[in-house]
């Protein structure tokens, strides 16, 4: 075989290598970047393609259209449902709760995920108290709304917040003796303004004043003592104070019959031109004593004797409805931050926590100078993650928020479930919030996306 003509033309049969290179010019064109051949990656791609299509890229498509239509989808009115939307009270307090929800619930996730990752590095028993912060993840949020719509009633026989409001309140101030209480019309006392109950003949030293009452609650005076008459003393105003009813009110009105409960723990005050010159209160048999200076003055029951007792916080009123919520939201997710900043506190170089100390740095100032700079990519994926979520909130605020207060309790997701399928009944205004709740989340999903690009690019 020949090698080459004299002209420097390749042989018949032989490639040269500028031929060898177009070829696999041509041959890298028909490839993808991972070397796969492009038409079999589009068969792989192909279903994925198809399911992002038809459960995201049609909905949004078919959303915007939507909202550019009335009620009935009929008439074509332009950008009249976002003008709608935006002039409804109802949307602008959705939008309103929406910015705090964004502002405060991942904020406040974030930091006690942060102090319970930190926290639990230090405790003997971390991994279990890991496990009991996390645990409320696995409730699903229609569960957890039905817990805390218990926890927030405001019976506090029934309810948890308020019955440990009440407790630390009454630990504090004294709850009235005998709620709803009060004298027969002819008892002799007469009721002022205030509530409370004056007597109408002044006392004198030495002749006991008795003062019946009616109207008390059977579970006040069940286990009370028998009521004992009280004995005059000299130059003191002395009387006795109970719950004037026997069994079938068989006994005589205004007169201590045998049997009849004592009334303890009763304030009185001795009245002279308008003054309060001397208090006391009833002892357990209902007894009491007034020194010399209430001779000559009116005998006073005031109305805090009779006032109803602290019933705690209405927690899903009007003005405490959204917070009491974002409470809930935070017991469930501040697990999910504690595990994502506990998983990045366990990369933390310890040398150089060690190496501040050794600089003489207290923890504080280890705390806030070293670990929290370093934690700063995983608290933003935590608090980027927490505020997509919360944009979308809809099922605690359904549940919780009782009707008298949902109005207050409104967000953007539930409005546009009432706009779409309440009472009136409006998909075009539905699907303008639907759209607006999107471009409201995107800036938080492009700052997620270009935050991951940078921490690819590292």
């Amino acid at each position: 075989m020949s090698t080459a003509t004299a002209g420097g033309a390749a042989e018949p049969g032989r490639v040269t290598p500028v031929q060898a290179n177009n070829k696999d010019e041509k041959n890298k064109k028909k490839k993808s970047i991972t070397g796969t051949r492009l038409w079999v990656a589009g068969i792989f791609l192909l279903p994925a393609l198809v399911l992002l299509g038809a459960l995201v890229v049609y909905p949004i498509g078919y959303s915007v259209y939507r909202s550019l239509f009335d009620a009935s989808g009929d008439g074509f009115v332009g950008l009249d449902n976002y003008h709608e939307m935006f002039s409804d009270d109802a949307t602008m307090t959705a939008i309103k709760n929406n910015i705090i929800w964004v502002i405060v619930a991942p904020s406040v996730a974030t930091a006690l995920g942060l102090i319970f990752a930190v926290l639990t590095e230090r405790v003997r028993w971390g991994t279990a108290f890991k496990l009991v912060v996390f645990m409320p993840m696995a409730i699903s949020m229609l569960a957890a709304g039905i817990i805390f719509r218990l926890v927030y009633e405001a019976d506090p026989d029934r309810g948890v917040a308020n019955a440990i409001w009440v407790s630390v309140h009454d630990t504090f101030k004294e709850s009235p003796p005998f709620p709803g209480a009060h004298p027969r019309p002819d008892a002799g006392l007469t009721e002022s303004s205030n509530g409370s109950f004056t007597t109408d003949a002044t006392a004198k030293a030495g002749t006991p004043v008795s003062l019946p009452l009616v109207g008390a609650k059977r579970g006040d005076v069940t286990g009370a003592q028998d009521a004992k008459a009280a004995k005059p003393e000299p130059g003191k105003v002395t009387g006795t104070v109970w719950f004037d009813f026997t069994k079938g009110d068989l006994g005589e009105h205004n007169v201590l019959d045998k049997g009849e409960k004592a009334l303890a723990d009763v304030k009185i005050e001795a009245v002279k031109d308008g003054k309060v010159v001397a208090t006391t209160t009833t002892r357990a048999d209902g007894t009491y004593t007034l020194p010399a200076k209430a001779d000559g003055a009116e005998l006073r029951l005031p109305a805090w004797n009779f006032g109803q007792p602290y019933n705690g916080v209405d927690w899903l009123g009007p003005s405490l409805v959204t917070p009491a919520i974002i409470g809930s939201y935070v017991w469930i997710w501040a697990g999910f931050a504690m595990v994502l900043i506990a998983a990045g506190l366990a990369g933390v170089p310890r040398e150089l926590l060690e190496a501040a100390r050794m600089d003489g740095a207290n923890e504080w100032q280890v705390f806030r100078r070293v670990t929290v700079p370093l934690l700063a990519p995983v608290l933003s994926v935590v608090a980027v993650t927490l505020m997509i979520n919360v944009l979308k909130i809809f099922d605690l605020v359904y549940i919780i928020a009782p009707q008298t207060s949902q109005d207050e309790a409104n967000v953007l997701a539930l409005q546009l479930y009432q706009s779409s399928f309440g009472t009136d009944v409006n998909q075009g205004v539905g699907s303008a919030i639907a759209v607006f709740l999107l471009v409201f989340v995107l800036p938080v999903m492009f700052f997620n996306i270009r935050r991951m690009r940078r921490e690819s690019r590292r």
